[in-house]
């Protein structure tokens, strides 16, 4: 991650690179490449025969890889990382793969960048797109989508509470071609809001909940958790760094779930099937010192949990 003098760190660096418990010899990957801060160190504690796969869906960050990341052991795959299980199987990697690290969110680079749109304190297009290239805009998606579904968004992405309001606001303006900028919606959600929250925008949850619809975000992470398991070796570690209680709410579950033995028929006066755990927790929740949440305020919310496939 960066902050706002443009200087790149990577939230929890340390800490997620030693969950990962490297092995000189490990297939790894950083499925959320950015701007490579964590793939660094990994190709650091990697011997010769050590392999880092990274992936990004951001054509920025797959041309940073290619410029600065000149290094035999490194490939950088141009796409979701929800797909990952596709990218294993054309390397005949599947359940070969020794740790997969998950960075979430938008990256630094992404919200510094006017342009990309993602950001409410910087005037850019109304974009708010991982990935520039496909999908709908977050001002063709405003344009498109019905008010009901809006409020719902804002309510389960944002957490919103002045929803309704903001949604209707919002669709009038939509309606007439005003949202052209970030400022444009930024400025309409602060208007539209009868309070605020101490030392927070406005409009840092609508923002929030249209990226999140936009990128489809939480599918995306529900997917390649998934996938996960299909592509882990045995002793192989998930590390997920989170930064919202929907993303975290979402990678919590699934490692409990996951490493749970279950009763496929639990009504039943026979045990007739039972699925056993696939991945088994790995120590608590490991969130960011107090030194890095003051050099590096985006890191205050992040949370990251790690689980080893069985």
């Amino acid at each position: 991650m960066q902050d706002s003098q443009q200087v790149h760190y990577s939230v929890l660096l340390n800490e997620s690179i030693d969950g990962l418990n490297i092995q000189a010899d490990g297939i790894y990957i950083d499925g959320t490449f950015g701007r490579g801060g964590h793939s660094r160190v990994i190709l650091d504690r990697l011997g010769p025969e050590g392999r880092l796969i990274g992936i990004d869906q951001d054509p920025e960050a797959v041309e940073y890889a290619r410029t600065h990341f000149d290094d035999p052991r490194f490939e950088i795959q141009h796409g979701s990382f929800d797909r990952v299980a596709e990218y294993c199987e054309a390397r005949g990697l599947t359940g070969k793969i020794n740790g997969l690290l998950l960075d979430l969110g938008v990256s630094s680079p992404q919200l510094d960048e006017a342009e990309r749109g993602f950001s409410f304190m910087r005037s850019g297009p109304l974009d708010m797109r991982m990935n520039p290239e496909e999908g709908l805009s977050a001002k063709e998606w405003l344009k498109q989508v019905d008010e009901k579904t809006l409020v719902k968004v804002l309510k389960q992405y944002g957490e919103e509470r002045f929803a309704g309001r903001i949604a209707r606001v919002i669709k009038e303006a939509s309606a007439k071609d005003e949202l052209q900028t970030t400022l444009d919606l930024a400025e309409l959600v602060r208007k539209a809001s009868p309070k605020t929250e101490k030392n927070k925008h406005p409009a840092t949850r609508t923002f929030q909940a249209i990226r999140i619809a936009v990128n489809q975000e939480l599918d995306v992470l529900k997917n390649v958790l998934e996938a996960a398991v299909a592509i882990l070796a045995p002793g192989g570690r998930l590390a997920v760094i989170s930064f919202h209680s929907l993303e975290d709410r979402i990678v919590k579950q699934f490692i409990r779930d996951q490493s749970t033995m279950k009763d496929l028929f639990p009504d039943s006066p026979i045990q007739l099937e039972v699925i056993e755990p696939v991945l088994k927790k790995i120590g608590k929740p490991i969130f960011p010192s107090e030194e890095e949440c003051r050099v590096n305020s985006r890191s205050r919310s992040a949370v990251l949990r790690i689980a080893e496939r069985l």
